[in-house]
C-alpha cells in the first residue's frame, strides 16, 4: 500500500490554490454532520468533482483510475457489501498477487483503508476514481437486474393487461425501475423528472441546469404500472385518470432524503408525470450560497434584519426566488421568533418554523391564511406569492404593524415589481411606507471548471460591456464540453440579481411619482447595479457566459 499520509482534505485543497481559508471554513460550519468535506466544497461550486480528484492525485502521487473505461471484476467488488461500498465511496475493481486494488473518493480516509484488510484479507493498494464514477458503478455491480428487458420479462407484461391493471403492492420490478430513475435523476443532478406518454414508448427525461434531457426510453406497456405506483405512493387517487392530481412522497436515494412533488396530467397517448426533486437536507438553503456579491450580502442581511417592513423577491417561475426566501428564513430562525409561512406548495421543511399549506377546495387561500396568521402573534411572516389584490393589501398593512413580511411576485425587475403593486390597487402611499428592498433574479448556468478555457471576446460581447459602461476583458473564459458536464460546457446554476433598498428619498418621491417611467427613473437614480451589470461582473470572473446571460436578460 502506498506511504501514509496524514494531512487533511482541507489543507491539500488550499496549498493546491482550489479555495481558500474563508471557503473552507464556511463549508466546515455549514455542512451536516456526516457529510464528506469534499462532497460538501463540490456542492457549493468551490470546486469539481475533476479539480478535487487531480489535486488529491499531484499531492499524494496516487494514480486515477477511469472506471467507465475498464472492465470491473465481478469477484472483487463482491469481496465487501453495498452499504460498506457507498459509505465509504469505494469499490474494488480488481484482484492480483494477493493485492487488492480498490478505487477510492478520499484515499485520505485511512480506517476504511484498515476495515477494507481486515474486512478482505487482502493488502490494499488504492487509486483515485471521481465519486461520480464510483456511485454508477456500485449501482451497477449491485443490481440484480440491469437492463429494461429483464424487468420486462420478470414482469409478463402484454400491450393487452396495459389497461387491466396490475397489483402494484407485490410488483418488485416496477420499484426497481422507479428506483433506477430516481437513482439517475440524483447522479445527474436533476431538478424534475420527465415521464413523457408517446404513441409507442415512454420517454423519460432529468431537467439539469434549466435544460431537459433524455435519460431513457421504456416500452409503452410500462406506462400504466408505473404511473399506478407513482400514484400509491404519493397517496393518489389510482382510478382517476381523467382529471390532473398533485401530490409528494418522501424517499431516500443512497444516503439523501427527498421530497418528490408528483404532478399527474392526462394526454392524448396517457398521463404525463413530473416528478420536483427537493432535497430535504437544505444543504444551500444559505445567503452565501444563493450567488450574492459581497456587496449585495451585505445589503441583503441588513434588508432582513429590520424588525418590520415588506422584502420581495421577483422573477419568473423557475428562477430560484423560493429558495432565496428559505436562505433568509434560515439565516432569521431563532427561538426568540415566532416565524410562520404560507406556501403553495411547503417545497422545503424547515425546524422551528410554522408552515402552512394552502389549501383553495376547503377555502384555505393566502389572504385567508395571511388573516389568520396575524392573530397567531407572528414576528416574521412569509407569504409563497402574491397573487391578487387583497393578499398584497394584507401583507403591506402587516409590515406596517410591527412584522417583517417576506413574499414573491412573478415581475421581471426591480421598476416592474413596484408599478406592479401599484397596478393592483394598492395606494402609493402603503407602497411607499411599507416596501423595504426589492430583490429581482435570474438562473444562469455556471462554465464547467473541469473544461473551463479562456477564449477572445467577440465583439457581441465587447458590445454588451460597452453598453454597460464596463471594461471587457480580452479572454472570457467558456467550457469547451467534457464528460463532467455531458460536453455542453456549463455545469450547476448560479444566480445573477438586482437589488434596491428603498431609503426616504425614494419613498418620498415614490409617492408622487408612481407611473412606470417614474419608478424606472427612481431606480436608476438610487444607484445600484442592475441584473445585466451583475451578470457580466459574473461573467469577467469566469463564471458564467455573455451567451447564458442574453438567456435571461431581455
Amino acid at each position: 500500500m502506498q506511504q501514509r499520509t496524514h494531512r487533511r482534505l482541507g489543507d491539500l485543497l488550499i496549498s493546491a490554490g482550489l479555495i481558500n481559508e474563508e471557503q473552507l471554513k464556511t463549508t466546515l460550519e455549514q455542512k451536516n454532520p456526516g457529510q464528506k468535506l469534499g462532497a460538501a466544497l463540490i456542492e457549493r461550486g468551490y470546486i469539481s468533482e475533476q479539480q478535487l480528484t487531480d489535486a488529491l492525485s499531484d499531492q499524494l502521487s496516487i494514480p486515477q483510475v477511469h472506471l467507465a473505461g475498464i472492465v470491473i471484476d465481478q469477484s472483487a467488488a463482491e469481496l465487501i457489501d453495498q452499504d460498506f461500498a457507498r459509505r465509504n465511496e469505494l469499490i474494488p475493481y480488481k484482484k492480483k498477487d494477493g493485492q487488492l486494488y480498490v478505487a477510492m473518493a478520499n484515499p485520505l480516509d485511512l480506517f476504511a483503508i484498515d476495515d477494507l484488510q481486515m474486512m478482505t484479507g487482502f493488502q490494499v493498494t488504492v487509486s483515485l476514481a471521481l465519486p461520480s464514477e464510483i456511485t454508477r458503478t456500485i449501482n451497477r455491480l449491485y443490481n440484480e437486474e440491469d437492463s429494461v428487458s429483464e424487468l420486462m420479462t420478470s414482469m409478463n407484461i402484454r400491450p393487452a393487461e396495459e389497461s387491466a391493471g396490475l397489483s402494484v403492492e407485490t410488483d418488485t420490478p416496477i420499484i426497481r425501475i422507479i428506483n433506477k430513475i430516481l437513482t439517475g435523476a440524483v447522479e445527474e443532478r436533476a431538478s424534475d423528472i420527465h415521464i413523457d406518454p408517446r404513441e409507442s414508448s415512454v420517454v423519460i427525461r432529468f431537467r439539469v441546469d434549466g435544460a431537459l434531457r433524455t435519460f431513457r426510453t421504456l416500452p409503452r406497456e410500462v406506462l400504466s404500472v408505473l404511473v399506478t405506483r407513482i400514484k400509491v405512493m404519493s397517496q393518489l387517487d389510482i382510478t382517476e385518470k381523467r382529471l390532473p392530481q398533485d401530490g409528494r412522497v418522501t424517499v431516500t436515494v443512497g444516503k439523501q432524503r427527498f421530497d418528490l412533488r408528483v404532478s399527474t396530467l392526462p394526454t392524448l397517448f396517457g398521463e404525463r408525470v413530473v416528478l420536483r426533486l427537493l432535497n430535504t437536507d437544505n444543504l444551500l438553503l444559505k445567503i452565501p450560497n444563493v450567488g450574492f456579491t459581497k456587496e449585495q450580502e451585505t445589503l441583503f442581511r441588513k434588508m432582513i434584519a429590520r424588525p418590520t417592513g415588506l422584502i420581495l423577491i421577483t422573477g419568473p417561475t423557475g428562477s430560484g426566488k423560493t429558495s432565496t426566501l428559505y436562505a433568509a428564513l434560515n439565516e432569521l430562525n431563532s427561538e426568540e421568533q415566532n416565524i410562520i409561512t404560507i406556501e403553495d406548495p411547503v417545497e422545503y421543511q424547515l425546524e422551528g418554523i410554522n408552515q402552512i399549506q394552502t389549501n383553495a377546495p376547503v377555502g384555505l387561500t393566502f389572504a385567508r391564511g395571511l388573516r389568520a396568521i396575524l392573530r397567531q402573534d407572528p414576528n416574521i411572516i412569509m407569504v409563497g406569492e402574491i397573487r391578487d389584490t387583497e393578499t398584497a393589501e394584507i401583507a403591506i398593512r402587516a409590515s406596517l404593524t410591527g412584522h417583517l413580511v417576506l413574499s414573491t411576485l412573478h415581475t421581471n425587475d426591480v421598476p416592474t415589481t413596484i408599478y406592479r403593486l401599484i397596478d393592483m390597487g394598492v395606494d402609493p402611499f402603503l407602497v411607499a411606507a411599507s416596501l423595504t428592498g426589492v430583490v429581482a433574479q435570474r438562473l444562469v448556468r455556471r462554465v464547467c471548471r473541469d473544461c473551463a478555457r479562456p477564449a477572445a471576446a467577440t465583439s457581441i460581447e465587447k458590445g454588451l460591456f460597452a453598453k454597460a459602461g464596463m471594461p471587457c476583458p480580452d479572454r472570457l473564459i467558456k467550457g469547451s464540453g467534457c464528460k463532467s458536464c455531458h460536453q455542453t460546457g456549463y455545469l450547476g446554476r448560479t444566480a445573477v440579481h438586482e437589488m434596491l433598498e428603498i431609503n426616504e428619498v425614494i419613498s418620498e418621491r415614490l409617492i408622487s411619482h408612481h407611473d412606470f417611467r417614474d419608478i424606472r427613473n427612481l431606480v436608476h437614480d438610487a444607484g445600484g447595479r442592475n441584473m445585466l451589470e451583475n451578470g457580466l461582473t459574473k461573467v469577467s470572473q469566469g463564471i458564467t457566459t455573455v451567451e447564458e446571460l442574453l438567456k435571461v436578460i431581455s
